[in-house]
């Protein structure tokens, strides 16, 4: 009886063992989670896509996670500068105002599949469009995303001042903002924009699903690699509690959840890894005569 007893002993502490080390929850935590994301698509897309890596994070911290979104990237700004939301997915621009505005700090950044470190920007039209280069989009109708996009409106819109020398709504017979990437990818591949800026990350993540990006689009424009898009948190939230969500992020590697995601996993990152969009942000001032 004695034997058996210290045999289960040693068989419990051996399971015991086994069990993967979870964070538990801190006494100053916050009792749930709220994670925001940009409206880069659809809201029940993004409750879909991040779904997998929410319920990692419930795990992991052993706090309910619970997404939201907005229907600009300044709501999801302004969210986290009330403390409405713990953590949010940021564009590169949308972080820099929000490290700004909002107390936000980069704490991972996503991995292409590919494995580097950001995206590209691209300016599109239909793949049965007569515009073949930028310059035949003279006088149509152009789409950005939203005024805090990077690659959706940032980017394109320094490489129109500077590098061609027009201001996209002079160069252009009407420019709208379509308010995310998803909206303006379908915009054009329903002929509503002639042509529009997004980026080869979002084309991705819709490819097969909501259109086929070889038979759909022609791609008139590449931009130079973007950093990657960060997660930040507020910097007010406790330490303990910024620590386990890095660890969180970084040990991802759900396979489905990943794909859903169209990246390869997050690495630690920091602020100054945005400078570059800081000087995008400067440069953009200077041509708008700011």
């Amino acid at each position: 009886m004695q034997l058996c007893k210290h045999l289960f002993t040693a068989f419990a502490l051996t399971c015991l063992a086994a069990l993967p080390a979870f964070a538990a929850p801190q006494a100053d935590w916050p009792k749930e989670l709220k994670f925001g994301v940009i409206p880069v698509e659809s809201s029940d897309n993004v409750t879909e896509r991040f779904g997998n890596l929410a319920k990692h994070l419930e795990t992991e911290l052993g706090l309910p996670v619970k997404i939201q979104t907005a229907t600009d990237y300044a709501g999801v700004i302004a969210a986290m500068q009330f403390k409405h939301i713990d953590l949010a997915y940021f564009g590169p621009k949308s972080y820099v105002e929000a490290a700004q505005r909002a107390n936000a700090e980069a704490f991972v950044l996503e991995v292409s599949l590919d494995g580097s470190k950001g995206y590209h920007g691209t300016i599109i039209t239909k793949s049965d469009s007569p515009i073949k280069s930028i310059e035949e989009a003279k006088g149509k109708v152009m789409a950005f995303t939203d005024p805090n996009s990077t690659s959706g409106t940032l980017v394109p819109t320094v490489y129109f001042v500077k590098e061609l020398k027009v201001k996209p709504e002079e160069y252009f017979s009407k420019v709208i903002y379509s308010g995310s990437h998803q909206a303006s990818i379908l915009e054009v591949k329903a002929g509503r924009v002639d042509v529009a800026a997004t980026n080869d990350l979002d084309m991705a993540r819709g490819n097969g699903k909501q259109w086929d990006t070889e038979k759909d689009f022609r791609i008139l424009w590449t931009s130079p690699l973007i950093p990657s898009a960060p997660m930040a948190y507020r910097k007010d939230l406790p330490q303990s509690l910024k620590t386990a969500l890095q660890e969180a992020f970084v040990s991802y590697k759900d396979a489905k959840g990943l794909d859903q995601l169209k990246v390869s996993g997050f690495e630690p990152t920091t602020d100054a890894t945005y400078d570059p969009i800081r000087e995008q942000i400067e440069v953009k001032k200077q041509l708008d005569g700011n």
